[in-house]
């Protein structure tokens, strides 16, 4: 057992074992988290909303139904936050937006529900994008999300503050969401391992609306343990679920595919990005080749294909996502609330007309089928998370042209967006850092269809054998020794 200034550097499942075992008490991890919460947040950027009262009443609560007995969750007794795109009952939900500063939802979403159902305890909400739009953390009420590695970067986005959380050990494991590379992005930038899940894994509802299908609700984590834990406690449908993802069969559960060996897989890669005007950087090349030779290391056949999606997708995205920011109605004081970048997406979702967005989401269908046909001969399809490495915070500044700010974030979405269009379950892959500065470069594996079990299991065999949770142990060992 740690001591209780290292309780942060265990993982979210050895935190569970030391509360089931009675050697941590729920209340006495909350109020660890909650100490770091305070000394490193206002520098970070994690979160917008605090809960710490309620968060220690949780623990109390938990605490009084000691030792925990049944068929409780793995993760019972284990701090952790939910991203403030999602409804949080009697706790301010803001969706990023001074224009919701003061909104307080009446109930909570689904997979709030589940989380405290599991026994899971929440410290409030973390900081993201207004109504999540971008790919990197800012906002008029909390500010931008900082990168653990060097704070003079972005932290990415939309689920910034989450993945800033993780990194520092402010909580093991985060909730976050995915509509276009918001989990994978800032695991990217941030070193950690995130599940974009599949469409309809985890319900949106009951006020999550899917119009393009694009989102989904996953975990940060530092390990891939924690991460399917989590997901285990996400996943399900919910009657009235647009989209059902095929459950695991009876008995199964994704944190067991954790432990389970792979097999030998035959594993496609790409590195081209679908738009021809974009480049990838060398370091995010260098991630790619070196994930190459570990999964081939480890006895995978790694092949080279073509890009399966064409230029075309680039628009019916961007035709599909204007219109979703339109999901927040607004009157005309509130709407001049709104950051200029938000603005100018609600702007342009406005220009596309009936016409334009279902030729958009047909697009985005019949491309989903040629891709999906065209990898089908793959369990796994590598790439780069992204194209380009963490940008300094003032890259995304807003108070210029829109338009400069939107294609400055094209290349940090080029190779996730597509699988939000296919639905197909996608992580990202801490396993290479780059050698002069030590910032972390992702890479991605994507599963076939509703296949998150495959990855879940190829990425564990990946984590024993690169053991980047050494790298952790240097960053939150330094935080240790300045809170102590």
């Amino acid at each position: 057992m740690s001591t209780p200034s290292e309780l942060h550097a265990l993982t979210a499942l050895e935190q569970a074992a030391a509360v089931r075992d009675g050697e941590v008490a729920p209340d006495e991890l909350v109020r660890h988290s909650l100490a770091r919460v305070e000394k490193y947040d206002d520098r970070f950027g994690a979160f917008i909303t605090r809960t710490p009262e309620a968060a220690l009443a949780a623990a109390d609560a938990l605490r009084a139904v000691h030792p925990p007995t049944g068929n409780r969750s793995p993760l019972f007794g284990v701090p952790t936050a939910v991203k403030d795109l999602v409804d949080t009952a009697g706790v301010p939900t803001t969706y990023g937006s001074r224009a919701f500063a003061d909104h307080v939802p009446t109930a909570d979403a689904h997979s709030v529900t589940r989380l405290r159902e599991a026994g899971l305890i929440s410290l409030g909400k973390t900081n993201t994008p207004e109504f999540g739009c971008c790919c990197y953390t800012d906002n008029d009420i909390a500010g931008p999300a900082r990168n653990p590695w060097d704070p003079a970067l972005s932290a990415g986005g939309s689920s910034g503050g989450a993945a800033v959380a993780v990194a520092l050990g402010l909580v093991p494991v985060a909730h976050a969401s995915d509509g276009g590379g918001s989990i994978r992005i800032p695991a990217s930038l941030c070193g950690l391992f995130g599940i974009k899940p599949s469409r309809g894994r985890v319900s949106s509802g009951p006020a999550g609306a899917e119009v393009t299908g694009l989102s989904v609700q996953g975990p940060l984590a530092r390990s891939v343990r924690d991460a399917a834990a989590y997901l285990d406690v996400l996943a399900g449908p919910e009657p009235g679920d647009p989209h059902w993802a095929a459950p695991l069969p009876e008995g199964e559960t994704f944190l067991a595919h954790a432990d389970r060996d792979p097999g030998r897989l035959r594993i496609g890669r790409y590195a081209t990005p679908a738009a021809a005007d974009l480049a990838v950087a060398p370091e995010c090349l260098a991630a790619w080749e070196h994930a190459s030779r570990l999964l081939e290391s480890l006895g995978h056949a790694v092949e080279d294909i073509p890009n399966p999606f064409g230029p075309e997708i680039g628009d019916h995205f961007i035709d599909a996502w204007g219109v979703q920011s339109l999901g927040h109605s607004l009157d005309g004081d509130r709407e001049a609330l709104l950051r200029p970048v938000t603005r100018a997406w609600r702007a342009y979702g406005r220009g596309v007309t009936g016409e334009r967005f279902a030729a958009a989401l047909s697009g985005m269908h019949r491309a989903t089928r040629r891709a999906i046909q065209a990898t089908r001969a793959y369990d796994v399809v590598l790439t780069p998370t992204l194209a380009t490495l963490p940008q300094p915070v003032e890259h995304f500044d807003e108070s210029g042209d829109p338009l400069v700010n939107l294609d400055r974030q094209r290349t940090f979405s080029t190779f996730t967006s597509p699988y939000n269009m296919t639905g197909q379950p996608a992580v990202n892959i801490p396993l290479y850092w780059t050698a002069d500065h030590g910032i972390p470069v992702g890479v991605s594996l994507i599963g076939r269809p509703a296949d998150e079990a495959t990855l879940i299991s190829l990425s564990a065999q990946l984590e024993e054998a690169c053991a980047w949770r050494d790298r952790y142990t240097a960053l939150l060992s330094q935080d240790a020794r300045q809170t102590d």
